[in-house]
């Protein structure tokens, strides 16, 4: 196996090192390039939060790299704890990969000018063939050890870069992969405020849940893509956006109701067989109208996969895409959004008048108007009505009148 052998502190890895390790693969014909985090490198003693956040920096990889078998990550450097030295990384890679000659040892040249001062540089040298990639756009500089340059494009980034924007609440998004995006928003990394999807927000401002990270919202959102056709997909996606909006408007977690409204059809394309099988597990009756149509029952076999598949033990969440078909007469908050939400996201075809309710209105008002045109929809093709969606409805026309 022809290897190559990336080493930093990674704190947080971005696209600019990605890039340069792609570069290098492709141009040298490697089959894998070994990434390492430094548990304390040498050239950042300075560093802050390097030794605590080790695991969270093994994270941002992963993710970084997820699916790619270009890529390894390993952990040695942090294993030893201590400051590492590349003589002593290498001796170790080259005993557990045994590489096909000598692996390509990746620096930038922003280190390469200082390289003849590493430690055992002239062991290094024997070990491993340098070779360097560009940081900086500079001429091509000669140095005085053998060497392969590599003259990739330079993309202006840097893990200081990156913290220094989360600290100052600026665009730091686009200069990372999506997933290390997701671990530094669900962990609060770099000073980042938690709290909103794709904006800071204080911790105080939302009830707190648990179960709303992105990396559960991702996984969910995988499979939501997955097993639903492309139309449906979109609907569940415009559904989780709507709640999203709705649930700023009224003081409930925006992140809940993204969840709620991606996972609210999870089951609805699923044999129904299945559905049934699921169902049974919830413990809740299942009435002669669900019986006569299983599919119905989508909402609740959903809740069901959420729970089972996905660890979501969130009681809002759970009710709000369990019940989303029919309603239910004592619903929550956020079970009356995904209702909501369900029948009036932008895909679907609705009076305007009660789109601009969303935007203006309160929640029972909303939701009033959205069974009203439910009710009456089904009545018009002769369908048969839930006793929960007529009993929502009548505890609705109370509040209301």
């Amino acid at each position: 196996m022809k290897l190559g052998i990336l080493g930093g502190s990674f704190n947080p890895v971005h696209l600019g090192h990605l890039f340069l390790a792609d570069k290098v693969l492709s141009i040298l014909e490697l089959d894998r390039i070994v990434i390492i985090p430094a548990y304390r490198s040498p050239f950042k003693l300075r560093s802050e939060g390097m030794e605590s956040g080790a695991y969270d920096r093994i994270d941002m990889l992963a993710s970084a790299v997820a699916g790619d078998p270009r890529f390894a990550i390993d952990d040695c450097e942090i294993r030893r704890e201590g400051v590492s030295y590349t003589a002593d990384t290498l001796r170790d890679i080259i005993s557990r990969y045994m590489p096909s000659g000598k692996p390509a040892l990746i620096i930038g040249d922003d280190l390469a000018g200082d390289f003849p001062k590493w430690r055992d540089s002239k062991k290094i040298l024997e070990l491993a063939d340098i070779v360097i990639g560009r940081r900086y756009e500079s001429g091509i500089e000669k140095y005085p050890f053998p060497h392969t340059l590599i003259d990739n494009e330079v993309m202006n980034i840097s893990s200081r870069m990156v913290k220094q924007k989360i600290k100052e609440g600026s665009d730091w998004r686009s200069l990372v992969p999506t997933g290390v995006r997701f671990i530094i928003e669900d962990r609060g990394l770099y000073g980042f405020r938690t709290g909103e999807l794709g904006t800071e927000k204080q911790n105080n401002e939302f009830e707190t849940c648990k179960d709303c990270t992105y990396d559960t919202i991702l996984r969910v959102e995988a499979a939501a893509r997955k097993s639903l056709s492309a139309e449906r997909f979109l609907h569940s996606r415009n559904t989780a956006l709507l709640a999203y909006d709705l649930c700023l408007r009224f003081g409930l977690n925006p992140v809940a109701g993204y969840l709620a409204g991606i996972a609210h059809d999870l089951a609805k394309q699923m044999d129904t067989k299945l559905i049934l099988k699921l169902v049974k597990s919830d413990g809740m009756p299942i009435t002669p109208l669900e019986r006569g149509k299983l599919n119905l029952l989508h909402g609740r076999a959903a809740a069901v996969l959420l729970k089972e598949r996905f660890c979501v033990h969130n009681k809002d969440i759970l009710e709000a895409v369990a019940v989303h078909t029919s309603g239910s007469e004592h619903m929550g908050p956020l079970a009356k959004v995904i209702y909501i939400a369900d029948k009036a996201e932008i895909s679907r075809s609705i009076d305007p008048a009660l789109r601009k309710m969303c935007l203006e209105d309160d929640l029972d008002s909303i939701l009033l108007a959205v069974l009203k045109k439910t009710i009456s929809k089904l009545r018009s093709r002769e369908l048969d009505l839930s006793e929960e969606t007529l009993r929502l409805f009548d505890r609705m026309k109370e509040r209301k009148y």
